[in-house]
């Protein structure tokens, strides 16, 4: 059912069609969520629920950012959260074994691909954002955070715990940096498609993972 949704979203994206895409965008998180419940089991975690809760309140939110801006900001706090409960849950989802997680100068080297990309995005589009300024910049703070956790997990879950959360986490980033250069830069060429691609991709591989730990 998740794919089913993923998949009619997509295509309401490509052909335009406004009523498939208001149905099928909530359903995405709905049906995640479903998977999600009936996959953990007694292993469930409020957190992750809240986490998937609060993203599908942003989805429904910017289905509406056309119509009015509040809808933007409605849906900036609900990610702002989401992220949030990410990072608690990816702390929640790792054991508390040393010896192969990163260390000291191998955290920061590693870090630093991902602190430059995420601030570099901010200082090209910060001219940009207008009244937007600080909370923009509150959610690429929080947004950089998610994605050092998801990595801070390398040698404290399993490997494939481990690759699915950070390659969604770093979806997440990419999905969330070409929606940003859209709205405030340029618009890109088929922004819509790449930009739900790769959040559909993020949010079905961070919870994959988790359940995978």
């Amino acid at each position: 059912l998740f794919f089913v949704a993923a998949l009619g979203e997509l295509l309401s994206i490509i052909a335009g069609f406004e009523q498939l895409h208001l149905v099928c965008k909530p359903l995405i998180m709905v049906t995640l969520g479903a998977y999600y419940l009936s996959s953990a089991g007694e292993d469930r975690s409020l957190v992750v629920l809240l986490a998937i809760v609060f993203s599908l309140a942003g989805d429904t939110a910017l289905m509406f950012d056309s119509i009015d801006p509040i809808y933007f900001m409605i849906g900036l706090v609900s990610f702002l959260i989401s992220h949030v409960f990410y990072i608690i849950a990816y702390r929640q989802h790792q054991g508390n074994e040393e010896a192969n997680a990163l260390q000291g100068i191998q955290k920061l080297r590693a870090a630093f691909p991902i602190v430059l990309a995420g601030t570099g995005l901010v200082v090209i589009l910060y001219p940009t954002l207008g009244a937007l300024k600080i909370p923009v910049v509150i959610y690429a703070l929080v947004l950089v955070v998610m994605v050092l956790n998801g990595l801070f997990r390398l040698g404290r879950t399993n490997s494939k715990s481990f690759g699915l959360v950070f390659v969604g986490a770093l979806f997440f980033m990419v999905s969330d940096s070409l929606l940003a250069i859209n709205k405030f830069l340029t618009t890109l060429p088929q922004s819509g498609l790449l930009i739900m691609s790769t959040y559909i991709a993020a949010q079905f591989l961070i919870i994959e993972g988790l359940l995978s730990h």
